[in-house]
């Protein structure tokens, strides 16, 4: 019989505070440490359910030590744990395989390891240190949502909480910057839907618009100023922002009419919806939210480089300011394999933005 399910993050707290706490307190009592359940996994941004228990799921969390104390005393650590855990606690197994990973034995799940080696294999670069215009633009938004998300259970040290209050949000500049560029991606496609329809083309004109309400939705987590995830968790992530129900019934709506008529009146009052967001959060000046026609043809849209223009008038860095309007990373990849790979990203993020030869500074 399975057991009750636990969320992710309750479970790790509990496996640390009852059985892993009390084992570093009796065996390496002067290692200074910081334990945390953070990076990759549903249960770290609290998407989880009873479904994530089918594969990959267990008591697990990381311990992390500075990382000189790591080649010292890791391998010792993880064999203590080994040794001495428990089965299993409230009624799942401590040791299991990964089997979509690529450690596939069947072992305990606390991870014991180097602060700043995992910093520079997760993000890129260790945000101990300063953090570069690059380090931002070239960080898929979902791995700084993995690593701020989550939760830190002891940090003797401080520095994985003062690292994580670092990268908690974008610099004001690159924020602004972002929002530019996610207003850009809805004015190069906001006329497609009608121009789609007009050709005959209706199921062109529907996965336009579903374009659009994935960028709208994305542009405003960014508003919220919450790390939008991936596709997967995009309509979770995005559900539980405040104030969203109205969007949220006029995206749906946009998305199941039958027609170009009733798809362009709902995707209306998407874009009025957002353009108010947009006045409330005081960047620019005001900018009117009424939809108008696109130019002499019979669309109607929201004109979105308006809200380019004036959010990047609005950056007050002119390195940021004279960027190309393509954004942070996945603005503009999506591909999974290409925004995994962080040597990628980062020698892509140096030639496209900061002008550079990529790998010159061994990234």
């Amino acid at each position: 019989m399975a057991p009750e399910f636990v969320p992710g993050l309750q479970l790790a707290r509990g496996f640390y505070a009852t059985v892993v706490r009390p084992l570093l307190e009796e065996q390496f009592s002067q290692l200074p440490y910081a334990a945390a359940l953070i990076g990759p996994g549903s249960e770290v941004i609290g998407f989880d359910s009873s479904r994530s228990t089918d594969h990959d799921w267990g008591p697990r969390l990381q311990i992390f030590l500075a990382d000189t104390d790591a080649d010292r005393h890791a391998t010792a650590i993880t064999a203590m744990l080994a040794s001495r855990l428990p089965e299993s606690f409230r009624g799942y197994p401590v040791a299991f395989p990964v089997p979509r990973g690529s450690d596939r034995a069947v072992r305990h799940r606390v991870q014991v390891t180097g602060l700043g080696r995992w910093l520079t294999s997760h993000l890129g670069f260790d945000p101990r240190h300063a953090v570069t215009l690059r380090d931002w633009l070239a960080t898929p938004a979902q791995r700084l949502a993995e690593f701020t998300t989550g939760e830190v259970f002891h940090d003797g040290p401080g520095e994985l909480s003062r690292a994580r209050d670092t990268m908690a949000w974008y610099p004001r500049d690159v924020w602004l910057y972002l929002l530019a560029c996610q207003w850009q991606r809805i004015e190069q496609e906001e006329a497609f839907p009608g121009r789609c329809a007009e050709a005959g083309d209706d199921l062109g004109s529907a996965i336009v618009t579903a374009r659009l309400a994935r960028d709208l939705m994305r542009l405003c987590l960014l508003m919220h100023q919450r790390y939008p995830p991936y596709s997967k968790w995009l309509g979770t992530a995005f559900a539980r922002l405040p104030g969203t129900a109205g969007l949220t019934a006029s995206l749906t709506a946009a998305l199941s009419a039958g027609s170009w008529p009733a798809r362009e009146q709902h995707l209306r009052e998407a874009y009025e919806a957002v353009a108010a967001r947009h006045n409330q959060l005081g960047l620019t000046r005001p900018l009117s939210t009424r939809t108008r026609g696109f130019y002499d043809r019979p669309y109607q849209v929201i004109h979105a480089v308006r809200f380019t223009a004036a959010l990047r008038e609005a950056i007050t860095d002119p390195q940021i300011r004279r960027l190309p309007l393509a954004g942070a990373i996945d603005q503009f990849v999506d591909n999974t394999d290409a925004a995994g790979d962080l040597r990628f990203v980062r020698a892509y993020a140096q030639a496209a933005w900061v002008g550079e030869t990529p790998g010159r500074d061994g990234g």
